[in-house]
């Protein structure tokens, strides 16, 4: 049983870890970039240049997002230090109250820790996911749509919001394809360690005879860039194909062909969108993930140089990351620690636990 000692001597650790990741942060730094900014969005000479003025709100929400937590989690720490001194020093009994106090301001602490792994450029954008089926048919169609629902059910939990660009449903079961936006902050530095083949072995509920199948299915993460970014596209490199949309849309959508699919005939790069009514709205939302997907190519080549390709197939030996449901006939929920043959139920928890391991690589 832990008493005001025991805290005080883990509030003193605490504030040593909390003192250094100020230090790493340079919070003083980035609170007087705010000010500069503040009075820069505050000149009505500002307002003329309609793109410099959203990227300076943009700068600015993103710097408050950033500094508000820790200052908080510092005025909290402040408080707990003056709650311990009362209570030692007119002897009430304010324990639970402290305790109470100390476990809030650890965990948020914990939680504020990994966002300082985000240091490259654009961790903190927004992301585009996508996913694909690779070797193994409607098995993998099938894999393909659990992965799917994986990352909306991770995303919700994290309250990113999340719009659908593009989904193409399988004849028999699963998908074809599915494009994600996913709006939220560092959404692209949490998801970007999940790009590669993911590789599924279980025992297969479309086979009668109940045989073990391996399924693979590819994911795609791109962060979204603005205007900033320069990336130069040749109309003559484009390939353009309209069609109808698959999915539901009432009338107007299913009745003319509105979704658009652009292939860039150099990269070979293919990107669709069928989310919305017009053609027009989807060629532009096309255009954009063309940009993202063309950009983070760039930036793979100049790593390549340096490290060697790392180009791989869908099909076995190119996985990242492998869940095996057979021959593990019980399978261990992360969650609550029960067992259970419920693949989908384990898998709703384990892609945090894998992005918290990739962040801390």
């Amino acid at each position: 049983m832990k008493n005001i000692d025991d805290i005080k001597l883990e509030l003193g650790i605490f504030s040593k870890k909390f003192s250094s990741a100020l230090n790493f942060l340079d919070l003083e730094t980035k609170e007087k970039q705010l000010e500069n900014l503040k009075e820069e969005q505050n000149n009505p000479n500002l307002y003329t240049d309609l793109e410099k003025s959203q990227n300076i709100a943009k700068q600015i929400k993103s710097l408050d997002n950033l500094i508000a937590p820790w200052k908080k989690l510092k005025q909290e720490t402040s408080d707990l230090e003056t709650l311990i001194d009362l209570a030692e020093s007119e002897k009430e009994d304010l324990f639970d109250e402290i305790l109470s106090q100390y476990e809030k301001i650890e965990k948020t602490f914990k939680e504020l820790e990994i966002e300082l792994l985000f240091k490259d450029e654009f961790d903190s954008n927004n992301a585009y996911l996508s996913i694909h089926p690779g070797a193994g048919g409607t098995e993998s169609c099938d894999w393909a749509s659990m992965l799917y629902r994986m990352y909306v059910r991770f995303s919700e939990r994290r309250r990113f919001k999340i719009s659908l660009i593009d989904y193409q449903s399988n004849e028999e079961a699963g998908i074809k394809s599915a494009t994600l936006y996913i709006e939220g902050i560092h959404a692209y530095g949490l998801l970007k360690g999940e790009s590669g083949v993911h590789r599924l072995v279980r025992i297969s509920p479309f086979d009668a005879n109940k045989k073990r199948h391996t399924s693979f299915s590819s994911v795609y993460v791109s962060p979204e860039i603005d205007d900033t970014i320069e990336v130069d596209i040749n109309e003559s490199d484009l390939k353009i194909d309209t069609y109808r949309s698959s999915g539901a849309g009432g009338q107007h959508v299913n009745t003319t062909d509105s979704a658009v699919r652009i292939t860039h005939l150099p990269t070979g790069i293919v990107v669709t969108s069928q989310a919305q009514r017009s053609q027009i709205q989807n060629r532009a939302t096309a255009m954009k993930i063309l940009r993202a997907r063309i950009y983070d190519k760039m930036k793979q080549e100049k790593e390549e140089q340096t490290k060697g390709p790392d180009k791989k197939k869908i099909e076995w030996g190119s996985q990242i990351r492998s869940y095996v449901f057979h021959p593990y006939y019980l399978i261990k929920d992360h969650r609550n620690g029960e067992e259970t043959s419920d693949i989908e139920k384990v898998m709703d928890g384990d892609i945090e636990r894998f992005i918290e391991a990739y962040l801390k690589m």
